[in-house]
């Protein structure tokens, strides 16, 4: 696998379309900012020159200036020999490629000159806050912090230590927050948002996502998006081990006042299914026929959901694991009788929800008490057969929420803690 980067100017100007078409009236009103991103991923900046600030149709708003591409969870630069070189870090999460302090230690070791050219680091939406709130050096909450490698959610400090002997740059880490703290006020109006508006600390997705439907320690949340995720809440005061066991296939994600989400995190989900819609359509390309993949998606899961009985079996695991970077997907059980496009892609369903299942198994589920399970995300809600398959292999009973959003879970932190 390869880098992973996007243009930072390119989704900021995506974020300021979204704002322009709210309604001015509403965004007069706004007095506290939620924010919440991808983790894992790192942006550089130069501190002061990290943006400009211009009008534009909507009021004032800010351009990127002295900032680098934003490297995102999803990069596969750093091998696993590579990540075994590094010292092993001080905290219950084992490090993985994509995670920023380890596309830190690639650049140092790399490209060195690089990190020369930049003062400050971020996740894409600590650089959000950042800016709206001239930060003079970015603060980011122990969320995202875990999220980086090198943290150790127990005492919410960096390794310092371990880092600086090795040589890594300490002065890009940020500061680190609660989950739910205020990092700053706007410095300016925004797209109509007053000047003085309270910005919170920037949040982790997932756990925005989760706090937006989970309500009982009893359930469980399963989404299936471009990844794949199953959750479960661990009782107040759990802490963390003290070291990581890379070969554990649960992770442990801090949440909201200083309680902890086990958390089976699979990089395959939707990405699995646009993938093979991808195939399909490469191979019709290259019989001579053009099909768009917005059909091919609407006919093959049509097609699969005529299939019930299969006895096909997909590893769907294209992206590979965490736990098992290596591990890559595999097809058995072939039958001539099991080739058609709604055999493949029912085993192709299944192996997603299965493999996730392998990860979190139903025995801890039940051993923790769950007695539900709350389904979201884009690639439940839009497919039928990943639905079924749900319910096929949980035994609980299994509630369809809206495709749950990170924006809402952010919004709702603020308004709880106002």
């Amino acid at each position: 696998l390869q880098g992973m980067e996007q243009n930072v100017q390119t989704i900021i100007r995506a974020l300021d379309e979204c704002l322009a078409a709210l309604p001015q009236q509403q965004l007069q009103r706004v007095s506290h900012i939620g924010i919440s991103g991808q983790m894992h991923g790192i942006v550089f900046w130069k501190r002061n020159k990290g943006c400009t600030w211009t009008e534009c149709g909507t009021g004032p708003a800010f351009e990127p200036e002295e900032v680098s591409r934003l490297v995102t969870w999803q990069d596969g630069r750093c091998s696993p020999a590579f990540l075994a070189s590094l010292p092993l870090p001080q905290s219950h999460i084992s490090l993985a490629t994509g995670f920023g302090c380890a596309t830190v230690y690639w650049y140092l070791k790399k490209r060195p000159d690089f990190l020369k050219s930049y003062d400050a680091a971020g996740t894409i939406h600590d650089y959000v806050v950042a800016m709206l709130c001239d930060l003079k050096k970015p603060l980011m909450s122990v969320q995202n912090a875990a999220s980086w490698g090198y943290f150790n959610s127990r005492n919410q400090s960096w390794n310092t230590d371990i880092l600086e002997k090795s040589g890594f740059p300490v002065h890009l880490l940020p500061e680190v927050g609660d989950p739910g703290s205020i990092a700053g006020r706007t410095i300016c109006e925004w797209h109509g948002i007053p000047k003085g508006a309270k910005v919170g600390v920037a949040l982790g997705d997932f756990q925005c996502s989760v706090y937006s439907c989970l309500t009982e320690r009893t359930d469980a949340v399963l989404n299936i998006s471009t990844s794949a995720q199953l959750t479960i809440s661990m009782p107040a005061g759990f802490q963390p081990p003290d070291t990581p066991d890379p070969s554990s296939a649960v992770a442990y994600f801090p949440y909201f006042n200083g309680d902890y989400l086990a958390v089976a995190a699979s990089l395959n989900g939707g990405n699995v299914l646009a993938a093979f819609v991808d195939m399909v359509a490469r191979w019709t390309e290259e019989l001579g026929l053009q099909v768009q993949e917005s059909a091919i998606y609407t006919k093959i899961i049509k097609a699969a959901l005529a299939q019930t009985d299969i006895k096909l079996s997909v590893l769907p695991t294209i992206f590979g694991e965490r736990h098992v970077p290596e591990q890559l997907a595999s097809v058995t059980n072939i039958a001539v009788s099991d080739l058609s496009l709604g055999h493949v892609t029912r085993a192709l369903c299944r192996g997603i929800v299965e493999n996730l299942c392998s990860m979190l198994p139903v025995q801890r589920l039940k051993e923790t008490g769950v007695r539900r399970i709350l389904g979201s995300g884009s690639a439940l809600a839009r497919n039928e057969v990943l639905r079924q398959e749900v319910e096929r292999i949980f035994p609980f009973p299994v509630v369809y929420g809206k495709d749950v959003d990170a924006a809402v879970g952010a919004a709702m932190v603020m308004f709880h803690r106002k």
